[in-house]
């Protein structure tokens, strides 16, 4: 991540883990001054730890990155690149467009995630094709019009709702995607789709 040239800031923030994620990432910002580390007590969800890195963010270009790098970093230049070039407000990486590398896992969790973003844009009206995507880069004055609410997985659903009810300019870019198996630490299940379903319908009111 720190390797990409157009990386400004970070803000790690751990949501309450004993494996001594926390203490490698304050020695990571006591070295690296774009590096900031926070801490939650205990477990909140990823929603909660990514409302907590929004809110410390000062870059004119926010991105979300998962912690467990599923998702490539050099895939940055590609996702910012419709906001440098004024076309876009907001942009959605996607593992089912384009030619990128993807490790072919679980059928059923893909199908799920065709399914929800289905959902989701009959309600938003959009066409995106992966809306569970992790990637989603925003203009800092578009997340500063928005608060997330989820504590969990449910954030994905609630932000779409709340970007497409903002009228503002989404691109999609394709990305690469190295998943992981339950053994090697997937932890999204069955619940976590319920809740989405939950969260498309609630916040695309």
């Amino acid at each position: 991540m720190l390797a990409q040239p157009c990386v400004a800031q970070v803000i790690i923030v751990d949501d309450g883990s004993t494996d001594g994620s926390y203490e490698a990432a304050r020695r990571l910002a006591e070295a690296d001054s774009r590096v900031e580390a926070v801490r939650h007590e205990r477990n909140s969800g990823k929603g909660a730890a990514v409302r907590t890195g929004l809110g410390r963010t000062t870059a004119g270009i926010v991105l979300i990155q998962d912690a467990d790098l599923e998702y490539d970093p050099a895939d940055y230049p590609r996702l910012i690149q419709p906001i440098l070039e004024g076309d876009a407000d907001v942009v959605f990486g996607s593992r089912f467009i384009g030619s990128e590398a993807h490790r072919v896992l679980y059928f059923w969790h893909s199908l799920g995630n065709n399914l929800l973003t289905l959902f989701s844009n009959m309600v938003t009206n959009m066409n995106l094709t992966d809306m569970e995507c992790c990637y989603k880069v925003f203009r800092r004055s578009v997340v500063e019009r928005f608060t997330i609410e989820e504590d969990r997985f449910g954030i994905e659903p609630e932000i779409t709702a709340k970007v497409a009810r903002l009228g503002v300019r989404i691109y999609e870019v394709s990305v690469s995607y190295r998943g992981r198996t339950y053994a090697e630490g997937k932890k999204i299940g069955w619940k976590d789709g319920v809740r989405a379903l939950v969260a498309i319908v609630k916040y695309g009111r």
